[in-house]
């Protein structure tokens, strides 16, 4: 919990407020840009929701925190109505979990929703409203895990749903040795006609990323959209293995097709295949000029 003796200097009055224990991930950021801004390396509220749509997003972003840093004065009467909203509906049958938990930093996580099993994309915070709404919505068959760094509770996930997790074996440790189905080399991976699994070494070793019936990319720590230099981009302070070999993997991603990009880290992006295509471009070349 968030607590008020903690709160920062930069918050405005009002109800919401962020406080000292912040670690900057950006989440809150991203999910309600009307209500919370960055200050000094650590998120604030600049502006208390005024609407229903405000209000819903910034509790939203409260329960998303990783580190229950987003507090409020009043106890919010609605936060059962937040908790319902999870997953987020982004398009067609693709859901952003929320709850993002601190052991990955607060990367985002995501379900897809399929008759034939759903599919659960990284690893959220294992907590009971998120997840009661993952068995309402047909529990998890999959658990695709893109590398080692967002693996968080996903023992907790596994063991309640019984769902398989798939990870590529580079990026196996001591949590992670018992993975039900572990990928070795780089060629892509049909998981079925609609999902493939490509290999994306760079970030880390045996990092891969998951493309959904050609329009939905999920790309880990591979690929995002970056707020500072205003275009899809790859981060070279965050390369954990090889820059060359992420430069290399950028160029080979390019050949698909997509419209989404949903990143564990950094901002999502949608656009038309064009741009998308343009977008791939000015990465590779903004790679190769770092």
């Amino acid at each position: 919990m968030a607590h008020l003796n903690l709160r920062r200097p930069q918050n405005v009055n009002g109800d919401f407020y962020v406080d000292t224990t912040c670690i900057d991930c950006d989440t809150c950021r991203w999910m309600a840009s009307e209500v919370f801004y960055d200050v000094d390396q650590q998120s604030a509220v600049y502006h208390q929701p005024t609407n229903e749509a405000e209000r819903l997003a910034a509790l939203q972003a409260l329960l998303a925190c990783p580190t229950s840093s987003i507090g409020t004065v009043e106890k919010p009467n609605d936060i059962k109505v937040a908790q319902q909203s999870f997953p987020i509906l982004l398009d067609e049958n693709v859901y952003h979990c929320g709850y993002h938990s601190e052991k990955s930093y607060g990367a985002a996580s995501y379900l897809i929703q399929l008759p034939e099993g759903n599919i659960l994309v990284d690893s959220p915070r294992f907590t009971p409203p998120l997840v009661t709404r993952l068995e309402e919505m047909g529990s998890i068959s999959y658990m695709y895990l893109t590398h080692r760094d967002d693996v968080a509770d996903h023992q907790k996930f596994a063991e309640h749903f019984q769902c398989q997790r798939i990870l590529h074996a580079d990026e196996i440790s001591a949590g992670t040795r018992n993975v039900e189905i572990q990928l070795t080399g780089f060629e892509p991976f049909a998981l079925s006609p609609d999902l493939l699994i490509i290999p994306v070494p760079g970030h880390t070793k045996g990092h891969t990323v998951l493309l959904y019936k050609n329009k939905f990319l999920f790309t880990g720590d591979h690929l995002a959209w970056s707020e500072n230099y205003h275009q899809l981009a790859a981060f070279r302070d965050v390369c954990w293995y090889s820059w060359s070999e992420q430069i290399k993997s950028m160029r080979q991603l390019a050949n698909y097709s997509f419209e989404w990009v949903l990143p564990g880290h950094g901002r999502r992006f949608h656009a038309d295949r064009g741009t998308m295509h343009q977008q791939m471009d000015k990465c590779i070349d903004l790679m190769e000029a770092l």
